[in-house]
């Protein structure tokens, strides 16, 4: 069994991430962040979990983008090949949990 108190965790750059389980060739990674992530699109479905702090969604859709704000408790669920980047407001916590090896 594993305890860990997500509260406490920050690593020594944004995005870096404490491997908390694989899971059926799935992986479950907390990240702590202050800088915003690169516009990108995952090769496989990916999960985020705001745990502390605001997470600004960006995405784009047919050509327009949008923001979802995400607060601690929010869930967002990206299929894969939704362009999406991760913008902290001005920090936040995150369980993301996604295929193994994605990219």
């Amino acid at each position: 069994m594993k305890v860990i108190d997500a509260h406490e965790f920050t690593p020594d750059r944004p995005w870096g991430a404490l491997d908390v389980a694989a899971i059926d060739g799935a992986t479950v990674r907390l990240h702590w962040t202050d800088r915003a992530y690169p516009w990108h699109v995952n090769d496989g479905p990916e999960v985020f979990v705001v745990l502390e702090g605001v997470i600004d969604m960006h995405y784009r859709e047919e050509g327009q983008e949008h923001v979802a704000r995400l607060r601690p408790g929010r869930i967002c669920f990206c299929e894969p090949g939704d362009e999406h980047r991760a913008v902290p407001v001005p920090w936040a916590r995150i369980l993301v949990i996604e295929r193994r090896g994605s990219v």
